[in-house]
């Protein structure tokens, strides 16, 4: 169970840390560097199959038309994520990000009780309804919905239901779903490259190896994750994910100089308070259960 809780913490600690990466490289467009994400990811996927010789389930997968098509969906979601999230930290728009994933388990739960016929306890009815207001106060003070946040939270919702329902690990699944992107991503690097116009072509061997690294990047916390969710109990390892928010929000407050007023506090604090309400209270059910 420790090494477990060190896996998923770690997974979590790396994606907490990504507005550094693609900090350092806001000069790539979102765009471009999503295509590259898809790429690298492709590659470096692949390298770890083909060194464990785990290439045996995928004639059957791409034979399954509900399999390709579950993953086909999951694929979009996934980019549409992506992409809004490179753009958000390009953008000077870390902050947001982070509310889109501390938003995220209670869109989750909202998800499960709309489309899986889940049952919302009060308390979790409750958790949802203080972050409601949290997004409606932040609306408020700000004239528009904090569309990065709502985008982030509703598409990785989305691409955890899909994912749920898809018959794949999360190796097999992360190859399926690059191999699904990989040749949109891939004509449209060499389209850029052709038009003059690709970053990377025009860039020192120092920002290509960076550019590259989007592959182990993305990969390596989707391995540690899964490993560490197998070891822990469900209630832990949603109390971990909060690593994740709460590192790019300190990014983006005390390293990038993001604006943290006290009208975006409060709407923050709401959103909290629910996060606290619902981790509490799965956390007291899963003790009456163990009990």
């Amino acid at each position: 169970m420790q090494t477990g809780i060190l896996q998923a913490a770690l997974a979590y600690v790396c994606w907490g840390l990504f507005p550094l990466y693609f900090k350092a490289l806001q000069q790539v467009p979102p765009l471009e560097m999503l295509a590259h994400r898809v790429a690298w990811s492709l590659l470096f996927v692949m390298a770890i199959l083909g060194w464990q010789r785990r290439f045996g389930w995928l004639p059957a997968a791409l034979r399954d038309r509900r399999t390709v098509a579950t993953f086909a969906a999951s694929s979009a979601v996934i980019a549409l994520n992506w992409f809004v999230y490179i753009w958000a930290v390009t953008n000077g728009r870390v902050v947001e990000g982070s509310l889109g994933y501390f938003i995220n388990p209670l869109v989750n739960v909202l998800v499960g009780a709309l489309f899986l016929h889940e049952r919302l306890r009060r308390a979790q009815w409750a958790a949802v309804a203080l972050a409601a207001l949290g997004v409606l106060w932040l609306t408020w003070q700000a004239g528009h919905p904090p569309w990065i946040a709502l985008v982030l939270a509703c598409s990785f919702a989305s691409y955890g239901l899909l994912r749920k329902t898809a018959p794949l690990g999360a190796l097999e699944g992360l190859a399926m779903e690059t191999l699904l992107l990989g040749p949109l991503a891939i004509a449209a690097l060499w389209w850029w490259s052709a038009a003059g116009t690709a970053v990377f072509v025009q860039s020192d061997i120092g920002t290509q190896a960076l550019i590259a690294a989007a592959g182990p990047i993305t990969a390596i916390p989707l391995l540690l994750f899964a490993a560490g969710a197998r070891r822990i109990p469900f209630s832990l390892l949603g109390l971990l994910q909060y690593i994740g928010p709460t590192l790019q929000l300190l990014l983006g407050v005390l390293l990038f100089g993001e604006a943290f007023g006290p009208d975006r506090a409060i709407g923050f604090a709401l959103i909290w308070a629910a996060l606290a309400l619902y981790s509490f209270e799965s956390w007291w059910r899963s003790r009456r259960t163990t009990a």
